[in-house]
């Protein structure tokens, strides 16, 4: 047997003080690192083995088994994958990626967050290992090679390796840690399948580890089974069991995997007690190649309004964990989706920050964007079906898929319709398709299922507007004086009373051509719609109603930037809008509820000139107060406030006595 002591090359010494100063942020990754390995090293087998099949040897079943020793501190992840001769070894171990040393040295940085994504770029995750050992054992004999050609290699992670010949019957590689005090918790068979559940459960090769059992302590007196007994443990009993699924879920064909399956899968990643409401599994090729499996949740969870809750789907890479929540795949308005992404080709130690600026990962983000959209399309495509018999008397027939969708979409958008809002502020790509999918009340339906496509083709002739009103609560909506004129002449209106919908709306003002117009804001215009008839009542009542209105004016300019006579009012008395360019009035409320600052704008006051209490005014001792009165009911009917509700209250009594 030949014996040697070799040098590190220089990079990698530079490596190895990187690793050993916490260069990963989560010290498991180890683990990780070299099961991942474990896997590859079993990958490369199985194709040379193609052409190769004596490769195989007597162990065609490819495995990774873990093992520990609380004595000797040891512990030890084995693959029979391809293994190494004593030469590459010494390439692979004491050199970094051959071909790619000159680009790493130029890449390092002493940047932690930047060389933590190097070390997986470039292929030498065997270092981390350094994390919890003070020193690493190899040992390993390549396929195909005699058991007396087998290698055994040893580090103390600083200047210099050995290397030397051995004696290995089984074809592979070992790789035996030798923990550190601080490392001990890896000495526990617990924490080992915690750790390797949580980032190699879908491994598509079975990882192994020896079964434990409890064994009681041995009697302390051996004649007296009383007087108790020596400590008990955990004995390992001979067996080997599988501990993790040995089996990506997402990399089987689709045909391969039942709805039962699909729908476990979701509650074991989610920790959801509810089955999906639906989701898509499909591998992309392109430029970007990635396989998704994305879920839309039946339910909200509690936390979803808190936008800086990480959230997202699970990053994989070629079959490895690397985070949860990558919320860089997946845009915030869409953070209810969870599911997994598995690249083949973002590096294996992807940080946070490389996913914000990879090429590939906005790639991805686009494509599975697009995708939850897709999905959302075909279920509000089912919502609703209209199985009456046809003009020839054929009523249509609904498949058993096409049924098992009706109904779906509107309880999604009940859980999570306030949320895809937001996206008409955030996804500027996306807007004409996220408008589709919107929903409300409106004067014709209290249920939330109204479409921008629905009302447009419901239409009255001549209509050129989508109207609609913002306000806290369905009832305000639906009872607000500013509805009145499109009642009488049968508009309809939709209601918004979700709390992102100003905000909202600011990044919408039209749909499929057909301008958007708040029914609060700016003078009524009905164009077609009104007659000429009521345009000259009108403008008739408005020049005979000017010496009141100029007296209003003058008592509530403090109040109201403007007051003038409207069409829009039939049974009211007043109501507030503001100018078209204006912030409304709710949308200022909720930012003062908010804590935040907002414009100082004051509304406008419109009165109904044919109304008893407005024609009561013209010559009336109690003018002043009336005027104010006027207003702050007006204030009243859309959920506000008046400044002094004291003497709001005052000025009704003294009228009232």
């Amino acid at each position: 047997m030949s014996k040697q002591t070799l040098s590190f090359q220089a990079e990698v010494a530079q490596l190895l003080h990187l690793v050993t100063h916490s260069l990963y942020s989560n010290q498991e990754i180890f683990l990780r690192e070299l099961i991942s390995n474990a896997s590859d090293a079993c990958d490369k087998l199985r194709f040379e083995a193609l052409d190769k099949p004596a490769l195989y040897e007597d162990a065609p079943n490819l495995e990774v088994r873990v093992t520990f020793d609380k004595a000797a501190k040891t512990l030890t992840i084995t693959d029979n994958g391809i293994g190494m001769s004593q030469q590459e070894a010494i390439d692979h171990l004491g050199t970094i990626a051959k071909s790619g040393t000159k680009d790493f040295m130029g890449k390092l940085s002493g940047d932690q967050k930047a060389d933590a994504q190097l070390i997986g770029q470039f292929g030498v995750g065997f270092y981390s290992g350094f994390i919890v050992a003070d020193k690493i054992t190899v040992e390993s004999r390549r396929a195909g090679l005699q058991a007396d050609e087998g290698v055994r290699w040893i580090s103390g992670g600083t200047g210099d390796f050995e290397v030397e010949t051995i004696t290995r019957a089984q074809r592979g590689t070992s790789i035996i840690l030798h923990l550190r005090d601080d490392a001990d918790e890896y000495l526990n068979a617990w924490k080992l399948k915690q750790v390797i559940a949580k980032y190699s459960d879908h491994i598509s090769l079975p990882i192994l580890m020896e079964k434990e059992e409890w064994k009681d302590g041995e009697l302390i007196n051996p004649n007296d089974e009383n007087g108790g007994r020596q400590p008990g443990g955990m004995v390992k009993t001979g067996e080997w069991e599988t501990i993790n699924k040995a089996s990506a879920l997402w990399t089987r064909p689709k045909k391969d995997i039942t709805d039962e399956q699909y729908a476990e899968f979701y509650k074991t990643i989610s920790h959801d007690h509810e089955a999906p409401l639906t989701w898509a599994h499909n591998r992309v090729e392109g430029n970007t190649e990635y396989t998704q499996l994305l879920y839309i949740p039946a339910k909200a969870p509690f936390d979803l309004w808190n936008r800086d809750k990480k959230a997202g789907v699970k990053l994989y890479v070629k079959r490895v964990f690397i985070m949860d929540d990558a919320e860089a795949l997946m845009p915030t308005y869409l953070r209810f989706v969870k599911g997994v992404i598995d690249s083949a080709d973002l590096p294996l130690n992807v940080s946070r920050e490389l996913l914000q600026e990879s090429r590939d990962v906005r790639s991805i983000r686009e494509g599975s964007t697009k995708r939850v959209l897709s999905m959302l399309e075909e279920l509000a495509k089912h919502d609703k079906h209209d199985t009456a018999a046809g003009a020839d008397g054929v009523t249509d027939v609904v498949d058993a898929d096409d049924k098992a969708k009706e109904g779906k979409y509107t309880a999604f958008y009940a859980e999570f319709g306030a949320v895809l809002k937001e996206g008409l502020g955030e996804d500027f790509g996306n807007r004409e398709r996220l408008a589709k999918l919107l929903r409300f009340a409106s004067t014709t339906s209290d249920a939330v299922t109204v479409g921008f496509a629905d009302y447009k083709a419901r239409m009255k002739e001549g209509q050129e507007a989508i109207y609609y009103i913002t306000a806290d609560t369905l009832a305000a909506a639906k009872n607000s004086p500013q509805l009145e004129v499109f009642k009488k002449k049968g508009i309809e209106v939709l209601l918004m009373t979700d709390r992102v919908d100003e905000w909202a709306l600011n990044y919408l003002h039209e749909f499929d051509g057909t301008p958007l117009q708040s029914v609060a804001k700016g003078a009524v215009d009905l164009g077609k719609l009104q007659d000429e008839a009521e345009k000259k009542a009108a403008e008739e009542a408005a020049e005979a109603f000017k010496p009141v209105l100029a007296k209003l004016k003058e008592a509530l300019k403090d109040k109201a930037e403007d007051v003038r006579v409207t069409t829009r009012l039939v049974d009211s008395p007043a109501c507030l809008v503001v100018q078209d360019d204006g912030m409304s009035t709710q949308l200022a409320r909720m930012l003062k509820q908010a804590g935040q600052q907002a414009p100082e704008t004051k509304p406008v006051l419109e009165v109904n000139a044919e109304h008893a209490l407005v024609k009561k005014l013209d010559g009336s001792v109690h003018f002043h107060d009336l005027a104010h009165i006027l207003f702050d009911q007006a204030l009243l009917a859309e959920g506000g406030l008046p400044e002094d509700p004291a003497a709001y209250v005052k000025r009704v009594n003294a009228l009232l006595a």
